[in-house]
């Protein structure tokens, strides 16, 4: 049953963009990256960031030592720029908006500086209103995935401190009561145990690609029982889910075979992934393969040739369309301790991000990026960068 959804009002005053964040305009951070160029070569790109955040340095002395500590006196305006929307419907709903109040922390969360953000289809499902019975009321910023600075922290915040440079989902439940305002915008709030603290190999712009779909993977695989020596076929394996699953099935999970489905402009994308075996859907029915494997990971809503593909008292697990049993379906809860177990893996060079070729979108071409998104053939994540 739908529940009535409850209505507020963007708070519009003059905005005054502060000088202080100037250095957050900067481009990428040292870092390399799965980059899919054209329609048929993946290949690696190194971004180098100028990225810098600068705090005073206050030094005090006392009779035994002088001592250096650093202030935390970063300025935090009263309202940023944010996209958003007051009515569920297409792209057409989204308003860049220039005076939207900074959000409020609570005890438990941080005040993170936006430097990039990511789209995922969540995202314009949720616009779309296929989740209104359990969102948060309109008017709503849109976003998931971010990364960026920590500018002010909550009483309760243990580990996290002003400058710290993070990334991470902001929305522990993706369905249930995501928040009001999310990561499209200058500022975002989120509780310290969403986030981590970002790879230092990773630019921005790649990090933010990450959280969700890193976390659904991991935990698609977790709930599938997959274990070393097993074999996995990933439906969808060029998308922002699939090519995380490729990577961590065969890197984290020690995978013994690792199959994967694209279109055929894609099929070396998925072999520099790590897949051993890159199957065209235009041309050949991956359930008609003569070989079954042990899990089935269905991001692209393939279900009932998914269970034709699978083992005898194997798992398939379905993010999207119909359910046949044996599959299941789950939603992700967004885990910050989950980004810590994955960093050394992605610090190491073993699990890249993959950003769609015809981004990063620039702030202002938020509407271009969703439409991008909803054509269906992302490659990898869309990601917005820079943000303001």
């Amino acid at each position: 049953m739908e529940a009535l959804l409850s209505s507020t009002t963007l708070q519009l005053k003059p905005f005054h963009p502060p000088s202080s964040f100037s250095s957050l305009h900067s481009p990428f951070s040292s870092t390399s990256a799965l980059r899919v160029k054209g329609s048929r070569k993946a290949e690696t790109f190194i971004q180098r960031s100028q990225f810098s955040t600068v705090l005073p340095l206050r030094v005090s002395a006392s009779s035994q030592a002088a001592a250096a500590q650093t202030s935390t006196s970063i300025s935090i305006p009263s309202e940023m720029k944010a996209w958003s929307y007051t009515d569920y419907g297409s792209v057409d709903v989204l308003k860049l908006e220039s005076n939207v109040a900074v959000p409020d922390i609570k005890e438990d969360q941080v005040l993170i500086k936006v430097v990039a953000a990511a789209l995922n289809p969540i995202d314009f499902k949720r616009r779309l209103g296929k989740f209104k019975a359990t969102d948060s009321p309109l008017p709503t910023v849109p976003g998931y995935d971010v990364a960026g600075v920590v500018v002010k922290v909550g009483s309760q915040v243990k580990e996290l401190k002003e400058g710290d440079e993070v990334y991470g989902d902001i929305n522990e439940k993706a369905i249930d009561g995501p928040n009001q305002f999310g990561s499209l915008a200058e500022y975002t709030a989120v509780e310290e145990k969403l986030v981590a603290l970002k790879p230092k190999n990773l630019s921005f712009a790649e990090a933010a690609a990450l959280p969700l779909v890193i976390e659904t993977a991991y935990e698609g695989l977790e709930k599938a029982g997959f274990s070393a020596g097993q074999s996995i076929l990933v439906l969808g394996g060029a998308g922002g889910v699939g090519s995380l699953v490729i990577q961590l099935a065969k890197q984290v999970f020690g995978a013994s075979k690792v199959a994967a489905t694209s279109s055929t402009g894609k099929l070396e994308l998925l072999k520099s992934l790590g897949a051993d075996l890159a199957i065209d859907y235009t041309k050949e029915n991956f359930e008609d393969l003569p070989d079954k494997f042990d899990v089935v990971y269905d991001s692209v809503g393939q279900g009932e040739k998914a269970v034709k593909a699978v083992k005898e008292g194997g798992s398939v697990v379905v993010l999207t369309g119909a359910v046949t049993p044996p599959g299941f379906r789950f939603v992700v809860t967004s885990n910050g301790e989950m980004l810590k177990k994955l960093n050394p893996y992605l610090e190491s060079g073993k699990v890249k991000p993959v950003i769609d070729p015809k981004g990063p979108f620039p702030f202002d071409k938020v509407v271009d990026a969703f439409s991008h998104l909803e054509t269906g053939r992302a490659t990898g994540k869309v990601v917005i960068y820079p943000i303001p």
